[in-house]
């Protein structure tokens, strides 16, 4: 006989919002998706602004596949009571507490995007004159 889901308070779930320990409440199921914060195709970011709160309309609105969805059952560990959810409107949005991990690689990465290519161009002038040439 299976045991029944664990219910967990809202108060529970605002213990639990940074990249080493991050549930999320979605259609009044509570999951603990630490392990898959890396994994997320969308970033640990998105995991992480959709703390403190019920995150179902931003669930909803990204249009997970059918596979993501399935996915979801491996992260599950129990139910909200929704008697303890506060009232609609109390939590507005707030970015994460915690700091992007460097601020100085978006400085990197910038750079990349402008000078790949440029390097790419520059290798297919050279490849061409090189062709020209024989």
């Amino acid at each position: 006989m299976a045991s029944e889901p664990k219910i967990y308070r809202f108060d529970d779930l605002l213990k639990h919002k940074d990249r080493n320990d991050c549930w999320l409440l979605i259609h009044g199921k509570v999951y603990d998706v630490t392990q898959f914060m890396e994994e997320h195709p969308g970033g640990d970011e998105v995991l992480l602004a959709a703390t403190e709160k019920d995150a179902t309309d931003d669930y909803e609105d990204i249009g997970h596949s059918d596979e993501a969805k399935e996915m979801m059952h491996k992260y599950y560990i129990g139910n909200m009571d929704m008697k303890s959810m506060p009232p609609p409107g109390w939590n507005r949005y707030r970015p994460p507490s915690e700091h992007p991990k460097n601020p100085h690689s978006s400085v990197l990465v910038k750079l990349l995007q402008l000078l790949l290519p440029l390097l790419i161009l520059g290798a297919a002038v050279a490849f061409r004159s090189v062709m020209k040439k024989d």
